[in-house]
């Protein structure tokens, strides 16, 4: 088996993986990158990117359509062609990772092609070679989509959110397994393009892991688009005929029939194959467990979904940005993931910041939270059309301080920077409610949320 030395071996190439590879490359250190698939990674090829162009122009079709009630007469007609060309030719390149190849090699680092698995402290295996690594390990494998054992589905040809985000051409009816974040963008963007959704999600709400009002929302939003939507029910059986989908659901008489099954439930981390146990980690646990310089054994770190602190792009490069440092021996602050923020890019748009009430109350904190509709705000009033939406604020009230906040509505993951400022920073929220704030805005509506905590 050949060897090999580096200084810095980066297993995964998705966001995180490769800032850490071209940054450690960039202050002089030998980084060999690994790679399997696309560098890059998901985010770019089939999540964040091109799912922000497919909900880009879903949005601009539902905007065509309420202009007759603000400002006239329009007709639109939905063609997929477009999007799936847009995706194919500006974001993906189709499916090719050249241009971020040569951003890694540019930078000074090298990639090798295949599946990484570690082989004992600072070795990585690559096919059939070894690379010993004098300083360290970076894993930052990802995560891959979670597929529940229904009975049936694991032959069919189900799609995945790849399979969604790769579509030259739209079904006439789908199906989703699932009412997360990708679940209820999905089904949103193919619903005004047009398509028959049902989005089935085994909790009692959608987007179950935020406020309950932010999954009354989401639901709301998507049957005004034309969506069948089931909460607290289960897929107990799914077959493929070889032209549709026959889903069986717990507590519905009749089966759900669909051109296309997109499974959207949730996403999960693979130790077992990464040589883990080879430096004493756990190959069947969920997640790498870190410190907070993103330190996993000696000579070892790990960042992204690998982590088990969310699968977000964002994440994974601030815990790049930090392992980086403890790679470099720079000082810097530990991870901090109190005000972790996340964004359901829907119509209209959910986002989130820190804790959700039912989270502050299950830490034991005394939880002061107040809810205000953008209805009742001059903003949202004026919006008129699809401006519906609202602002919760969680407070631990002993502390004085936010913990939490959800602005859902027009550009609501734009509203969510200074609410994120406030959770981070623990400002207070006295100080908070002798601010100005510019009228007439969306986040005006912070001022008398403040006021109505309680």
């Amino acid at each position: 088996m050949a060897e090999e030395r580096a200084d810095v071996v980066v297993v995964g190439l998705g966001p995180g993986g490769e800032y850490a590879a071209g940054t450690l490359a960039e202050a002089g250190l030998d980084v060999v990158g690994v790679e399997a698939e696309l560098v890059g990674g998901e985010c770019p090829y089939w999540g964040c990117v091109p799912s922000k162009m497919m909900i880009r122009a879903g949005n601009l079709l539902a905007e065509a359509r309420r202009v007759p009630a603000l400002a006239g007469d329009a007709h639109v007609t939905p063609d997929w062609d477009r999007v799936a060309g847009r995706i194919r030719e500006e974001a993906t390149d189709d499916w090719n990772d050249q241009v971020a190849v040569d951003r890694l090699t540019a930078k000074g680092g090298r990639l090798v092609r295949g599946r990484g698995r570690l082989s004992g402290p600072r070795r990585v295996t690559v096919g059939g070679r070894t690379i010993e690594a004098r300083r360290g390990v970076v894993l930052a494998t990802g995560s891959r989509p979670r597929i529940p054992p229904v009975p049936g589905l694991a032959g069919t040809p189900y799609w995945t959110n790849r399979d969604a985000m790769a579509a030259k051409e739209l079904p006439t009816s789908m199906l989703v397994l699932g009412g997360g974040a990708i679940g209820v963008e999905v089904a949103q963007v193919f619903a005004r393009f047009t398509c028959r959704v049902t989005v089935v999600e085994g909790q009692e709400g959608l987007l179950s892991q935020e406020e309950p009002e932010a999954g009354e929302l989401a639901a709301r939003a998507l049957r005004a688009d034309g969506v069948t939507v089931l909460t607290g029910v289960r897929a107990r059986q799914v077959s493929h005929d070889g032209a549709e989908f026959r889903v069986l659901l717990d507590g519905v008489a009749d089966p759900v029939r669909a051109e296309r099954l997109l499974v959207a439930t949730g996403r999960q981390v693979e130790l077992a194959g990464l040589g883990v146990e080879s430096v004493g980690l756990d190959p069947t646990a969920g997640a790498v467990p870190t410190d907070g310089r993103m330190r996993a054994a000696e000579g070892l770190w790990a960042v992204g979904d690998i982590t088990g602190r969310g699968a977000f792009t964002h994440m994974s490069m601030y815990q790049a940005q930090i392992a980086v440092r403890d790679v470099l021996g720079n000082p810097g602050p530990d991870a901090d993931y109190r005000a972790l923020p996340r964004v359901t890019f829907t119509d209209p748009e959910i986002a989130a910041v820190g804790l959700t009430e039912r989270q502050a109350r299950k830490q034991g904190l005394r939880v002061r939270t107040a809810v205000v509709s953008n209805a009742d705000s001059t903003r949202g009033w004026i919006h008129g059309p699809g401006g519906e939406g609202f602002l919760k604020l969680v407070e631990d009230a002993d502390r004085g301080v936010l913990v939490g906040a959800t602005s859902a509505g027009p550009a609501g993951g734009e509203l969510l920077y200074g609410l994120n400022v406030a959770v981070h920073a623990e400002v207070p929220v006295e100080r908070l409610r002798h601010m100005i704030y510019t009228y007439p805005t969306f986040h005006r509506a912070v001022e008398p949320a403040l006021a109505a905590l309680r």
